[in-house]
C-alpha cells in the first residue's frame, strides 16, 4: 500500500495510493475535525456528560483526526487505537501531529477484527473508520465484527461506524449493524462526501436512557461548540429533517 500526502488551500490530506481521502487536517488548526463525517462521528458526545467517554477504542488511525480531537478535548479519556499498517502511524506523527502520549494513547498494530476477538477490555465508545486503498472495509463491515463490538461495549456504550453511502452494499451494512444491535441504531444521512455515520447502542432495554430531547441535544451541541469549536447543530437539524425524532425525542 502506498501512502501519499497532498496539500490544498491550507488542508493536508492522507491518501493510500489512490484518490480516496483517508484523512485531512487544516494545518492552522491541527486538532480540529476537518472532514464532515469525522465531525458527525462525535454525535455520541452529545448523549453523555463531559466526563464521558473514559475508555475509547478507535479501529483505524488514518490521519489521527478522531484520536487527536478526543485527546485534546476529553482529557480523562484513555484511547486505544488499532491500525493494521505501521506506516500509517509514521505518517500521522510526521505530517498530522499525532501526539506522543503513551499514557493516554495506546497503539496496537493488528487487524481490527482480530483485535476485537482477542481483546478482554470493554469500552464506552468504539469508533470504526477503517478502509483499504480501494475504500473497502473488509471484515470491519460484517455481522461477526459488529457482534464482537457489541460484546466489548460497556452497558451504556456506543458504537459509531463510518460507512460509505455510495457503495452498492451500503444498505446491507446497515442491516448487519441493526441485526447485531437489535435495531438500536440511528444513521446520520449521507452528505456530499458520501459518508454516512451509524450509531448503535449496547443498551438493549433502552438505547439511551432517558431518551434525548431535541432541545437538550441543541443545548449540548452549543456547549460542545463553545468548548471545542465543533458545531454539530447542522447535523442535529439533518437528523430532525430525516425523521429521527419522535415527539421531540431521538429514536434509536
Amino acid at each position: 500500500m502506498n501512502i501519499n500526502i497532498s496539500e490544498e488551500a491550507g488542508v493536508r490530506y492522507l491518501h493510500f495510493g489512490s484518490g480516496w481521502v483517508q484523512g485531512a487536517m487544516r494545518i492552522a488548526r491541527p486538532f480540529a475535525l476537518e472532514l464532515d463525517y469525522t465531525k458527525e462521528m462525535m454525535l455520541p458526545l452529545l448523549l453523555h456528560p463531559d466526563d464521558w467517554p473514559q475508555r475509547v477504542l478507535l479501529v483505524g488511525l488514518g490521519a489521527g483526526s478522531l484520536c487527536k480531537f478526543l485527546w485534546r478535548y476529553r482529557p480523562e479519556a484513555r484511547l486505544t487505537v488499532v491500525e493494521i499498517e505501521p506506516r500509517v502511524e509514521a505518517a500521522a506523527r510526521q505530517f498530522f501531529k499525532l501526539p506522543d502520549d503513551p499514557r493516554r494513547i495506546r497503539l496496537h498494530f493488528a487487524d481490527g477484527a482480530d483485535f476485537m476477538i482477542q481483546s478482554k477490555q470493554r469500552y464506552d465508545l468504539i469508533l470504526v473508520d477503517g478502509f483499504d486503498s480501494n475504500a473497502r472495509a473488509g471484515r470491519l463491515d460484517s455481522l461477526p465484527f459488529y457482534l464482537d463490538c457489541k460484546a466489548h461495549l460497556a452497558d451504556d456504550g456506543l458504537l459509531c461506524a463510518n460507512l460509505l453511502a455510495r457503495r452498492k452494499n451500503f444498505s446491507h451494512s446497515i442491516k448487519q449493524i441493526e441485526a447485531a444491535f437489535d435495531d438500536h441504531v440511528i444513521v446520520v444521512p449521507s452528505r456530499d462526501e458520501g459518508n454516512a455515520i451509524a450509531v448503535a447502542s449496547a443498551n438493549q432495554s433502552n438505547a439511551v436512557s432517558p431518551a434525548p430531547i431535541f432541545t437538550e441535544l441543541q443545548a449540548a451541541a452549543q456547549h460542545l461548540r463553545q468548548a471545542t469549536h465543533l458545531n454539530l447543530l447542522p447535523m442535529l437539524a439533518n437528523l430532525a429533517a430525516s425523521g429521527h425524532f419522535k415527539d421531540g425525542m431521538l429514536q434509536f
